[in-house]
């Protein structure tokens, strides 16, 4: 009897203490109050056709050395019969409601509900998350290779590495192994901050990259610049992801109704 009260005591102590600390997590960040906010019954046709090109972006740079070619030589006729594919198939996706945000109604209303994850939902945040990651990944080490040996490999980089370590992604994806993509939506208030703080810290380091890229020098100081540069917008940028600081990424308090995208 009395070793039964005192594990009793344990898991309500352990319980109190889980509460406690989740409390003074969620108070430390501002959180979003979903039961605060206007319900969608049906998404608007601007809010879907806004959506459309989130989608294009994400699978037109899908081919990461195909991406590389085009930020360095321009867009050829290679690119061009890949848009039009993806066009194409992001076009009949949109249409059907088989694309994030791009569908007549939400799908995800109540966030802690655990709902089956629709495969749409599981192949677009699976791409989208193995480019913010990729991408990344590879600029750094094409920069560190660059400043430990003095010679730009970063092409080569890209045609040997991209697809295998993309494909990885790809794998812990179909696995359901990565946040939103998992078989459960039951995690979505939390998951979708580490998404959309990765998108946001990636969307304004990359762009600087490209810009450092064409007018900073290529030598081992300029080199080492831009990797600063690089590392320290991902940095900053996912420290206010992880306050709360930016769009989507404040955590939505459970048992709160919102809308996803």
């Amino acid at each position: 009897m009395e070793h039964g009260a005192a594990r009793q005591a344990n898991r309500l102590y352990s319980a109190v203490t889980i509460f406690e600390e989740a409390q003074e997590f969620v108070a430390s960040i501002p959180v979003e109050y979903a039961s605060a906010r206007k319900i969608r019954e049906r998404n608007k046709l601007y809010y879907r056709f806004n959506h459309w090109p989130i989608w294009i972006f994400v699978f037109f740079i899908a081919p990461g050395p195909l991406t590389f070619d085009l930020f360095e030589r321009g867009f050829d006729s290679r690119m061009m019969w890949w848009l039009g594919a993806v066009l194409l198939g992001t076009g009949i996706a949109g249409l059907r409601g088989r694309l994030p945000g791009v569908e007549p109604r939400p799908y995800i209303i109540r966030f802690t509900e655990d709902r089956p994850n629709p495969l749409y939902r599981r192949v677009c945040y699976t791409f989208a998350w193995s480019e913010v990651i990729t991408f990344a990944v590879l600029n750094i080490a094409g920069l560190i290779w660059a400043i430990a040996t003095g010679e730009w490999h970063l092409k080569q980089i890209y045609q040997y590495a991209y697809f295998p370590m993309a494909g990885l992604i790809w794998v812990l994806g179909a696995f359901g192994q990565l946040p939103r993509v998992k078989a459960s939506t039951k995690g979505e208030g939390h998951e979708r901050r580490y998404f959309y703080g990765s998108v946001w810290a990636v969307c304004w380091a990359q762009p600087v990259l490209w810009l450092m890229w064409k007018v900073v020098p290529r030598t081992r100081a300029g080199d080492s610049v831009k990797l600063v540069v690089f590392v320290a917008i991902l940095a900053f940028m996912g420290n206010l992801a992880r306050l709360g600081r930016l769009p989507r990424t404040r955590p939505i308090v459970p048992g709160e109704i919102a809308v996803s995208d």
